[in-house]
């Protein structure tokens, strides 16, 4: 029997994947309420829309398992209308229509008017910056970029976002103003590749000049890069990051492996001791830099030796954040033609072994940090403690400053000097200075 959904004529957004999701589900948001439209994202609504991802088995799991959920959802009558988009769509539009027909409409990563057309809605083009935030209204996601031009042989990311196309300087800038009026105090500066801003649009690697207009921006004290491409990278960037206080002393530089020979066959267009001296590079001109980078274990061909390579190359670089993936074999992608030959528990056991072994260098370097005292900006109360970052953490993937909130009071979205008291392999516990006791 069906029964009518409760909540008429508002649109839920459910985000999945990546903060590039998260930033085009805001976008999103903000055209909808231009038009508007009641939304939400991830609450109930009767009209559904899942901004999927497609990036490894798991990301495509996780995303068809949502669709078929709010499938089910329409079926019973709890919701009357389900909308799916982004990656997954971008890539396998023909299968899910042809898999899960019972779904309104399927759109790609640039079909943004036409999803707003089903949505009876109009994209209005002067919103130029205008999104419906869903991160802690602290910190802001800002895309710098769109695409991808990188041959890596592992990766599907051209194949559903394009070739890359960098934001003009000028239109970021206003788009960051709207962020800071708005209470955004922390800029985290994102793209597949920021390494090759503006080379499209400038001719040159850009990246610099941006940082240099952003940081003027009022309001502004944070900001945080995400996701740099080694091969190429613009060493004037350490000059600004050096000299700018607002630029965080924070780099994300996905690295992937180090055993050159996985790097050819990856056609990362590097090789170990290129990458090692680059990071030595980063670390003399800024000294006081966290380095987080991520790491494939697993690829196709990979030999114990290299594996062993991979391992003491992570021991001898000290990373101050680390992530580590199990290789997916990913059609489409070049590397699909190579034999998927390590087999899915060896992966699992060499991504283990990485961890272990980051953990431990993790728990040594937050050791140091014991009777120090840092600026944190606080993004949550949770249970028991207020929740903070250091300026060498970023949101969900970093180590985090925890207060005990029985004992002290910090106000969420401020910036407070945290004294550190204890540190586990992940997590920093502090007492605010001044700090004002419950």
């Amino acid at each position: 029997m069906r029964t009518k959904s409760l909540k008429k004529n508002k649109i839920n957004v459910v985000t999945l994947g990546c903060s590039k999701n998260v930033y085009d589900s805001e976008v999103l948001m903000g055209q909808l309420r231009a038009n508007n439209k009641e939304v939400a994202h991830e609450e109930e609504g009767n009209v559904v829309v899942i901004n999927t991802c497609g990036f490894i088995a798991n990301a495509k799991e996780e995303s068809v398992n949502t669709i078929l959920e709010y499938v089910q959802k329409k079926e019973m009558g709890a919701v009357d209308k389900v909308f799916v988009t982004g990656c997954l769509s971008e890539r396998y539009k023909p299968d899910l229509e042809k898999e899960i027909p019972n779904v309104d409409a399927y759109f790609g990563t640039s079909d943004l008017p036409n999803l707003l057309k089903a949505l009876g809605a109009d994209y209005k083009h002067e919103l130029i910056g205008e999104r419906l935030t869903t991160t802690p209204k602290n910190y802001a996601y800002l895309k710098i970029a769109e695409g991808c031009d990188r041959p890596c042989s592992f990766c599907a990311i051209p194949l559903m976002r394009g070739k890359h196309k960098s934001k003009p300087i000028e239109e970021l800038v206003a788009e960051s103003e709207k962020l800071a009026t708005k209470g955004v105090k922390e800029l985290i500066l994102i793209a597949q590749d920021l390494t090759y801003y503006g080379l499209d649009l400038y001719k040159k690697r850009n990246l610099a000049e941006l940082l240099q207009a952003l940081v003027k921006v009022e309001g502004i004290e944070w900001i945080r890069l995400h996701y740099a491409f080694p091969t190429g990278f613009p060493m004037d960037v350490l000059e600004v990051m050096r000299n700018e206080p607002k630029v965080c002393n924070y780099i994300d530089i996905p690295l992937q492996h180090i055993s050159d020979a996985i790097l050819k066959s990856m056609r990362r267009g590097t090789t170990q001791a290129k990458t090692t001296k680059l990071l030595q590079d980063f670390r003399a001109a800024v000294p006081e830099m966290a380095i987080r980078t991520t790491l494939i274990v697993g690829y196709p061909g990979e030999t114990e030796a290299d594996f062993q390579t991979l391992k003491n190359w992570v021991r001898e670089m000290r990373f101050e954040r680390l992530g580590c993936f199990t290789y997916s074999h990913e059609e489409n992608t070049h590397a699909y033609s190579l034999e998927d030959d390590v087999p899915e528990e060896i992966k699992q056991q060499r991504a283990n072994e990485i961890m272990e072994i980051q953990s431990q260098i993790s728990w040594e370097l937050n050791q140091e940090k014991i009777g120090k005292t840092f600026r944190c900006i606080i993004d949550r109360k949770e249970g028991n403690y207020f929740v903070g970052r250091t300026e060498f953490d970023s949101p969900d993937v970093d180590n985090e400053v925890l207060i005990d909130a029985s004992k002290y009071y910090v106000k969420v979205g401020d910036f407070t000097q945290i004294e550190i008291t204890e540190a586990s392999d992940f997590d920093l516990y502090g007492i605010p200075l001044a700090s004002q006791k419950q």
